[in-house]
């Protein structure tokens, strides 16, 4: 099931004690639908806080034998208005949403202009600061390949493994509103983030895109850039083999 959501009302996708999580809406609405039967969701991955989603990716095992172009409406007639299923698909049982995603790529919104736009302000990061985009350019093709990014990830990060493959950044621009898309195989906890802060730096000349390599290669969080904030941030795409 592909799923988009508004991430400002929601303290992130995983289930949490005392706080609304996009799982917890999920999983109560199937419960609805499945006569109170309680059926847990997987994800392809958490997002933090105000993080928005427009293709996260869930799996869940059912009994009911409704056909898969229906899903979406039967859903979407008992989820809160934050939170809409876009497509279905009856996948084998080996499928699982987070163990055989192979890629995936995310969005980043910033608001360049000079007073912020009220109408935005949970969905981009304003930041009316004077950038160069092409040293923010120069500063990424240093972070595309294979690389070790525990100096691009928060000091919260409990996986060990930190090697990640990025296979593209990109900038585009319109208007006041600057898009950084970004491709890879994995990314660590606030790794997209902290790659937003870092290049934003490079953008104002606070950092030398040249910096770059030495900040990879340090493994320091210390070394990068500012967590940019949650609410910018899109999960845009998983993407699958098949």
């Amino acid at each position: 099931m592909t799923i988009a959501y508004d991430g400002t009302g929601f303290y992130g996708y995983q289930i949490q004690p005392s706080a609304r999580s996009v799982q917890e809406e999920l999983e109560k609405a199937l419960s609805r639908l499945h006569k109170g039967t309680v059926v847990r969701v997987s994800g392809s991955g958490r997002t933090d806080a105000k993080v928005h989603a427009r293709g996260q990716v869930i799996h869940f095992d059912t009994p009911l034998s409704i056909p898969e172009e229906r899903w979406p409406k039967a859903l979407n007639s008992i989820l809160p208005e934050d939170i809409r299923v876009l497509a279905a698909e009856e996948v084998p049982d080996s499928f699982h949403a987070r163990f055989n995603a192979c890629g995936k790529e995310y969005r980043y919104l910033i608001d360049l202009s000079p007073v912020q736009d009220v109408f935005s302000r949970n969905y981009a990061y304003h930041y009316p600061y004077p950038l160069d985009l092409e040293k923010m350019e120069a500063a990424a093709v240093h972070l595309i390949g294979t690389h070790d990014f525990t100096a691009f990830c928060s000091a919260k990060t409990e996986i060990e493994d930190r090697i990640r493959t990025i296979s593209s950044i990109s900038f585009s621009r319109e208007g006041h509103l600057l898009t950084m898309s970004i491709r890879g195989n994995g990314f660590l906890y606030n790794m997209v983030r902290i790659i937003m802060g870092t290049l934003l730096d490079a953008g104002t000349g606070s950092t030398l895109p040249e910096e770059l390599p030495r900040m990879l290669h340090s493994r320091d969080r210390t070394r990068t850039g500012k967590t940019a904030p949650g609410h910018g941030l899109y999960l845009h795409r998983v993407f699958y083999d098949n």
